[in-house]
């Protein structure tokens, strides 16, 4: 004899796992979701918290598709991480988080993404001018 299924019918995301630091939308037509990293930075990394953070800011308006965009968002919280961290300034964490954010708007500043919001080659090379030379 088969025994019946249970079968559950959720209305919304479930999660099976811990989820911290993550923000969903549900249901809606339109969205504005705001993060704030209140993390300590390691002496002598605030400007470069300061670029990072406006940078991420800013990404939502260059116009990248969405997996560039996601590439740089996801490196830019990579360097935020790091430099979170006291030994931030030995760590060959920080030189290769910031390689890959450079990697990440290089595209944009060359002008080989197409599809780009009118100013995104400037700001893209303005943004990895100021990320080139921190270490």
């Amino acid at each position: 004899m088969n025994e019946p299924q249970n079968v559950n019918n959720y209305d919304g995301p479930v999660f099976n796992a811990e989820v911290s630091g993550a923000q969903f939308a549900w249901n809606n037509d339109t969205v504005s979701q705001n993060q704030q990293n209140n993390s300590a930075v390691a002496p002598g990394f605030e400007a470069l918290a300061t670029l990072v953070t406006t940078l991420l800011r800013e990404l939502p308006q260059a116009g990248l598709a969405d997996p560039d965009r996601e590439d740089a968002e996801s490196a830019a919280r990579e360097v935020l991480a790091t430099i979170a961290r006291p030994d931030a300034a030995e760590d060959g964490r920080l030189r290769r988080a910031l390689a890959m954010l450079r990697g990440a708007l290089a595209p944009v500043a060359t002008g080989v993404v197409a599809g780009t919001a009118a100013g995104a080659q400037q700001w893209a090379q303005k943004a990895i001018e100021g990320l080139t030379g921190i270490l």
